[in-house]
């Protein structure tokens, strides 16, 4: 992706409170006029949360809800149906509210390595443990998310798509951290090399369009992400310290954008918009960066989700956050 890719200024993660679709696609283009997002609604249940979501976009696999999660199973049931479903639902209502709109337009769905870690496979452990799934699982989302990103451009033909790919667990995948079925051991640590081509495989099928990263753990693997051909990475800004510095300078320099997490995920008091890019600048004049450059490098998002938080603090949280875009654009300094 290149250097002079610019991302809108303030944005969504991408699940919101409650179990309305219209409600919900009400709120994610109202808070952003230039960069709405498809909500997520995972207090509907199985199939609505991010994996189950996730799962029902697969192509020749597909995932049912057992005691102890999401399991692969032969042939599409009741819980593929119904993620399926819900999925429609949220983007009839998503295209009803973006009537003629141009733009940036953010879509989620959980990254290959977060699948891996967390879909069963018959025998009950993660497909993590087996190479040969790992790429099945990946090469089956990659089709999935073609397939969806263009029922995505059909209904919003305006939209310029950015992909958001979610990846809670890729930090404990790269560190072995992953527990078995019996929770008595992890699962090996995966290769740098082989969970940076994996990401890469997924990555590549938005040919022409920006992929956002996002990981809200500590140890965000900046250099390992961009080389998969991220364009910008997702964060939970609270969670950086300086050993993360370097990374970031490298990856602003060359040329990846920052969507960072500044506004809590779940009910607070919230500061002003200026004090809570703050620790941006701070970040930035620690950096050397030039101030100029501060309000093209980041987009302004919770720290995570808001599936936790109540329905008025969410719109509250999202308008904060287009709030201290304007401020961190008006007084980078």
């Amino acid at each position: 992706m290149t250097a002079d890719l610019r991302f809108a200024p303030a944005t969504g993660i991408g699940s919101l409170p409650g179990g309305d679709a219209r409600e919900a696609a009400r709120t994610a283009t109202g808070s952003f006029e230039d960069f709405p997002f498809l909500a997520e609604l995972p207090a509907r249940g199985p199939g609505a949360d991010m994996i189950g979501r996730t799962a029902g976009m697969l192509v020749e696999l597909y995932a049912r809800v057992e005691p102890s999660g999401w399991r692969i199973g032969d042939r599409p049931g009741r819980d593929t149906k119904r993620a399926r479903s819900w999925l429609g639902e949220d983007l009839d209502a998503l295209e009803e509210f973006t009537q003629g709109y141009e733009g940036q337009l953010k879509v989620q769905a959980v990254g290959p390595w977060t699948l891996a870690a967390t879909l069963e496979l018959r025998n009950g452990e993660v497909a993590l443990s087996d190479p040969g799934a790992c790429r099945d699982l990946a090469a089956s989302l990659a089709e999935g998310l073609r397939l969806h990103l263009e029922e995505v451009r059909r209904r919003i033909p305006g939209a310029q798509i950015v992909l958001q790919l979610d990846e809670p667990s890729l930090i404990g995948v790269l560190r072995g951290q992953v527990r078995s079925a019996s929770g008595y051991r992890t699962h090996r640590a995966v290769d740098r090399q082989v969970v940076e081509a994996g990401l890469r495989d997924v990555v590549g099928v938005h040919a022409g369009g920006p992929v956002v990263v996002h990981s809200c753990a500590p140890d965000v693997p900046f250099a390992l992400l961009r080389r998969a051909g991220a364009a910008a990475v997702s964060f939970d800004f609270s969670l950086l310290t300086e050993r993360d510095d370097d990374a970031i300078g490298e990856a602003v320099e060359g040329g990846a954008r920052l969507f960072a997490g500044v506004v809590p995920g779940t009910d607070t008091a919230l500061s002003d918009p200026a004090g809570s890019v703050m620790g941006v600048r701070t970040l930035w004049r620690r950096l050397g960066l030039h101030p100029g450059l501060l309000a093209e490098a980041v987009t302004v998002t919770p720290s995570c989700g808001l599936a936790g938080a109540s329905p008025e603090y969410a719109r509250k949280a999202l308008a904060h956050c287009a709030q201290a875009a304007r401020s961190l654009a008006d007084n980078p300094e």
